[in-house]
């Protein structure tokens, strides 16, 4: 059997996420991150899924998704309703998972070639 290496046709690969850090391309990011095929945004200000608000969720849709994955770190938490409810109104469908259930998910959609974007929230140490 011959093996060959793919490289995806995207330019950020996210290799693996926990509620700590998160490895994007060959990059180690420490701090809440939001990432989509084409952009990768390293100093996203939430630290907190629970306290996010819809004013936080703006550099997100400014990506133009048509499905947000929102990684909430070690254990799965909800956003407020109206976070969710901000999705609704323009046609985006969001989920929320583990971080490492989004990295997984992230890497299945963008290879597909979704417009996909995942935003991750990390907690320091």
């Amino acid at each position: 059997m011959q093996l060959t290496l793919e490289n995806p046709d995207f330019d950020y690969f996210l290799r693996g996420a926990n509620g700590s850090a998160a490895l994007v391309n060959d990059r180690r990011l420490e701090r809440s991150f939001i990432v989509a095929p084409d952009a990768l945004v390293e100093e996203w200000g939430v630290a907190s899924v629970d306290a996010l608000t819809v004013a936080d969720l703006e550099a997100v849709l400014a990506l133009d998704p048509e499905v947000v994955l929102l990684g909430s770190g070690d254990r799965q938490v909800f956003p407020p309703a109206q976070v969710l409810a901000a999705c609704l109104a323009r046609g985006i469908g969001m989920d929320t998972m583990t971080n490492d259930a989004v990295a997984r998910t992230y890497q299945v959609l963008a290879g597909e070639g979704r417009r996909v974007v995942a935003a991750f929230v990390l907690s320091a140490g």
